[in-house]
């Protein structure tokens, strides 16, 4: 029972949301073969952007890393949803992407994305152990300062 993904997210109190319906024509998880591509996730919570504008301008790492966790707790509803509620279906996480809105001088991408792979890789345990990308873009979707998309592996 400790080593399910279940305890583990109860431990941290986290309780997944109702997964985002998408806001434009694209879905927002493809299963192919045994792969699960879960599209972009904005730091939303009950509905709402947690964090928006520039790093290095309008917010700082700290509140951007908490964003992205967000990000990657949202990636995990996508999941739960795409799995039909099994989150033990999951094998691997193969990469996230991580996509940070930056003021041109801001380097420190890595540090925002931090906050996603972290989380990923305490509620997965080794199948949260993953390759990624931190990429700094002028902006974002609804001017969210974070975005965090997934491909994972399923059973």
């Amino acid at each position: 029972m400790t080593d399910s993904i279940q305890y583990r997210l109860d431990a941290r109190n986290i309780v997944l949301p109702e997964a985002a319906a998408p806001a434009a024509n694209y879905l927002p998880y493809v299963i192919s073969g045994s792969l699960l591509f879960v599209s972009g996730q904005l730091p939303l919570k009950n509905g709402a952007l947690t964090a928006t504008g520039l790093l290095g301008r309008d917010l700082d790492v700290a509140t951007a890393e908490k964003a992205a966790e967000l990000c990657a707790i949202n990636i995990l509803a996508q999941a739960k949803a795409a799995l039909g509620g099994d989150l033990e279906r999951i094998v691997r996480v193969v990469k996230l992407g991580g996509f940070v809105a930056s003021d041109p001088s801001f380097t420190d991408q890595h540090l925002v994305i931090n906050g996603a792979s972290n989380l990923i890789a305490e509620i997965l345990g080794d199948a949260g152990k993953h390759a990624r990308a931190a990429v700094g873009t002028a902006s974002l979707p609804l001017n969210a300062a974070v975005e965090v998309d997934a491909i994972i592996e399923i059973r």
